[in-house]
């Protein structure tokens, strides 16, 4: 089986593990990635990136022109993507840019113009109601007439795509697995001794953007009300990331009377992050939804997936997260879950683990074994792989 992958995505080499253990999981599959030339990522990582050719065997990774170097849904390419397809002749052609991508529409055009016959499967995160209106809604709608399967990244976002007309073939994934083998369990007594961590205490951790959507103030509101718990074990909070609203949570938690309890950690290299995720005794991943960003066609953000918990699963760190988007179905009953904005309720969580060890390391293994089983590169090259073998039955 030959695979055409098409995604800014793989520009990050660490982002291509899910792509090599295609090849790896099938001496007979072929994988093709093309990402953008040139590529201008935006946020804090503006620089622009010139992408480079890669040959691995059966795992190729290919830079072509492209058109726009910085939106996901206006990405599409030059004419050496028509030498490209008549050269790899692909079986599957997966675009992992969205419903409405203009690059999807051109290689479903192409694949039809060049009598390819090759199925056309698209990715996409994008797990909020929105509207269509024209041109956009022709788009869209010729994407998915022509699309033989759909793979997305949260049930939201498949419920959604069935509403614009889609009933075809369908698969709930992560577009990227976890790396198991930075992602493991390894106790950190050097790094805990280098952040004053001491083995009696009880680690809450956090990794992510401080941004409100991401729930932080609840989290803090939440640990106030932890004060005079009187709880059996002490308690620090460890925060892994940076972002626009330290400065008001620095300022809250003097005003709670937890501020000499956090441990404040810039962002680290990708590689260290496992280290910091082994220091916690839970992770919590509190996102909040909101409606306060809009695009052309919606309005707010839910948490889409929430890659952080499978990555502390693998740790064997359990997990409590909100009910925002995706992430009660990623935690399923590996975890503990609560209402998103409620304090109270999420201060009942945390005690929980801190009054009942046995619970905690019960949840520890669960989220393991699930996440070896589901969310590893490996796994989820396996279940892609069956589902493009499904599509040539239909």
């Amino acid at each position: 089986m030959k695979i055409l992958v098409v995604s800014h995505t793989y520009i990050v080499d660490l982002n291509c593990e899910k792509l090599r253990a295609l090849v790896q999981v099938d001496p007979n599959v072929e994988v093709t990635a093309v990402v953008p030339k040139r590529w201008t990522p935006g946020g804090v990582q503006s620089k622009k990136i010139e992408t480079q050719p890669r040959d691995e065997g059966r795992f190729k990774l290919v830079p072509v022109a492209n058109f726009s170097e910085n939106n996901q849904s206006l990405l599409s390419f030059g004419t050496e993507i028509i030498s490209l397809l008549r050269q790899f002749k692909p079986d599957i052609i997966h675009m992992e840019q969205g419903a409405k991508s203009l690059g999807y529409a051109e290689l479903i055009t192409l694949n039809r113009l060049l009598g390819l016959k090759a199925k056309n499967v698209f990715f996409t995160w994008w797990n909020l109601p929105y509207e269509v209106k024209f041109p956009l809604s022709v788009l869209e709608s010729y994407n998915l007439r022509h699309t033989d399967g759909l793979v997305v990244g949260n049930q939201d976002g498949a419920d959604i795509l069935k509403d614009h007309g889609y009933s075809g073939p369908t698969i709930v994934m992560p577009q990227l697995g976890v790396d198991e083998r930075l992602f493991t369990p390894a106790e950190q007594p050097e790094l805990a001794s280098q952040h004053g961590i001491s083995p009696d205490e009880f680690i809450i951790g956090f990794v992510g953007r401080f941004v409100p959507e991401k729930g932080l103030v609840t989290l803090f509101n939440a640990l106030g009300k932890l004060q005079n718990a009187g709880l059996s074990r002490p308690w620090k909070l460890l925060l892994l990331g940076r972002g626009q609203l330290k400065e008001t949570l620095q300022q809250l938690a003097t005003e709670l009377g937890i501020a000499e309890r956090i441990i404040w950690i810039e962002s680290v290299p990708h590689a260290d992050v496992p280290r910091y995720i082994n220091l916690m005794d839970t992770l919590i991943l509190p996102s909040e939804t909101t409606y306060q960003f809009k695009t052309l066609s919606a309005v707010g953000w839910k948490e889409q997936f929430g890659h952080v918990i499978i990555e502390a699963m693998a740790c064997g760190v359990p997990v409590i997260g909100s009910d925002s988007g995706e992430i009660p179905h990623v935690i399923k009953d590996d975890g503990l879950v609560f209402p998103e904005g409620d304090a109270a309720a999420l201060a009942e969580k945390i005690s929980l683990l801190i009054e009942q060890p046995e619970q905690q390391q019960t949840l520890g293994k669960q989220g393991y074994q699930r996440a070896m089983k589901e969310y590893t590169n490996k796994a989820l090259a396996t279940q892609l792989l069956n589902f493009y073998s499904t599509l040539f039955s239909q």
